[in-house]
């Protein structure tokens, strides 16, 4: 992960009202991403995660790149989870609350029974995945596994659940920059 790594410290750290805000390839389309970045990621995330399953899940919009070369890699369909309705029969919507907003997504193509490994860019507040968990448990979907690229160390709304998230790095974000906890 010599390439995450080097990537995480040389982030950019926005003020975005008192809230210290990485900006970084993977989570924000800049600066610009390297495929040698993606490629170390998506052979990370093929490592960490349970790669027997049915289908891999990713929120719009961030986790979308790197489900997308997961599934080129193990040829593992692919279903990204919505910012907007299509009013497809049996889609799922779901409310979510994050540490700085609050809206709705979209779920299509998950049946009960489905075995589904999540993948994302970042985990922060954790609301997002908690939401996306609840609507998978809710149509009877099984979560094999979720694994996230970055984990942003403190609280999070999947502390209070069963629900195991494995990262690729955990990390801290200040004014001054990125802290990487091994």
């Amino acid at each position: 992960m010599e390439k995450l790594r080097e990537s995480l410290h040389e982030a950019p750290i926005i003020d975005k009202d008192g809230y210290s805000y990485l900006v970084h390839p993977l989570s924000n389309g800049v600066p610009m991403l390297e495929p040698e970045l993606l490629r170390e990621v998506v052979v990370g995330v093929t490592r960490a995660a349970d790669l027997d399953v049915d289908k891999i899940v990713a929120p719009e919009a961030m986790g979308i790149h790197i489900a997308t070369a997961l599934s080129l890699q193990t040829d593992i369909p692919l279903v990204v989870i919505r910012k907007r309705s299509y009013g497809l029969d049996d889609e799922v919507p779901l409310h979510k609350t994050t540490g700085y907003s609050e809206s709705e997504m979209f779920i299509n193509d998950i049946e009960a029974g489905d075995d589904l490994l999540i993948v994302d860019d970042l985990l922060s507040t954790g609301g997002t995945m908690a939401a996306i968990c609840e609507a998978l448990d809710g149509i009877g979907a099984n979560i094999s596994d979720i694994v996230v690229v970055f984990r942003k160390q403190g609280e999070s709304a999947l502390d209070d659940t069963d629900y195991e998230v494995t990262s690729l790095v955990d990390i801290s974000v200040d004014q001054d920059g990125v802290t990487i906890h091994d």
